[in-house]
């Protein structure tokens, strides 16, 4: 039997974590680029490109050599900070943050970045700080308030998170990621109907999203319906497998088969 307390429920913002910043405005001639060895700049351009071919080791090797040369310059321990956040490295991606805010005390993304890293390593109250600092420096940007809100979740504070998530909602009516998250915090208030409506907005707005369909699929069990639980739950599945999310997947298909056994 299904616990009905949503233990199984995933959570988790699923937007990207970060912002890469764009390539130096600086050109650079093929012949010096041959004859010389790569400066500062064509270091942190490198890296960039590898950002873009999602290379993130190769990434922070080339900032690593970028700083290297110069550790004078934010962009390159943001996006250093960036390449270590995808790799998993939180703890590393946090200190690159921390220098790219000394080098630059406004810098709104770092702040964002940041804030999410603290979430992930279960830092919220000092999640809730950066992600409050990157709103007074920009706010209009939703997934700060995600971030925020899932924090504050996370921290048993569901009307501030639901607070965070309305709010990023009317900044970017278009945010799946927010109805999603909004979601498993109405889940976890007990309710279910809400949490029904935000996490079939999510799915329209990202048919990609398997985490919304696996919810939506626990929120229909909750409400009783055990056919639309199943189809929700196979959907899911299905779309872990092809996104290699095995883990997922097995889970979603140990959830049907719980589900059918159930009375």
């Amino acid at each position: 039997m299904i616990s009905q307390g949503l233990s199984t429920l995933i959570r988790k913002t699923v937007a990207a974590s970060a912002i890469a910043l764009g390539v130096s405005g600086c050109i650079i001639s093929s012949v010096s680029a041959q004859s010389a060895p790569k400066s500062a700049v064509q270091w942190y351009n490198q890296g960039v490109d590898q950002l873009a071919a999602s290379d993130y080791s190769a990434a922070v090797t080339s900032f690593s050599e970028s700083i290297r040369l110069n550790d004078k310059d934010a962009d390159a321990f943001y996006n250093r900070g960036y390449a270590k956040h995808i790799l998993g490295n939180y703890n590393e991606a946090i200190q690159d943050y921390n220098q790219a805010l000394t080098l630059n005390p406004k810098f709104v993304y770092a702040f964002g970045n940041r804030c999410y890293a603290f979430y992930l390593i279960k830092e919220y109250q000092k999640a809730i700080a950066d992600c409050s600092n990157a709103i007074k420096l920009n706010a209009k940007y939703a997934d700060f308030y995600i971030y925020r809100g899932n924090a504050q979740d996370d921290l048993g504070n569901r009307k501030a998170a639901l607070a965070d998530y309305n709010t990023a909602i009317k900044v970017n009516g278009k945010s799946a990621n927010a109805y999603y998250n909004r979601g498993v915090t109405y889940n976890r208030l007990g309710n279910h109907d809400k949490a029904l409506a935000d996490y079939t907005k999510s799915v329209e707005l990202n048919p990609q999203l398997a985490d919304a369909l696996f919810n939506r699929g626990l929120t229909y069990y909750k409400l009783k319906n055990k056919n639309k639980a199943i189809a929700d739950l196979q959907a899911a599945a299905k779309l872990f497998k092809d996104q290699g999310k095995t883990d997922n997947e097995t889970k979603a298909l140990d959830t049907i088969k719980e589900i059918q056994a159930s009375k």
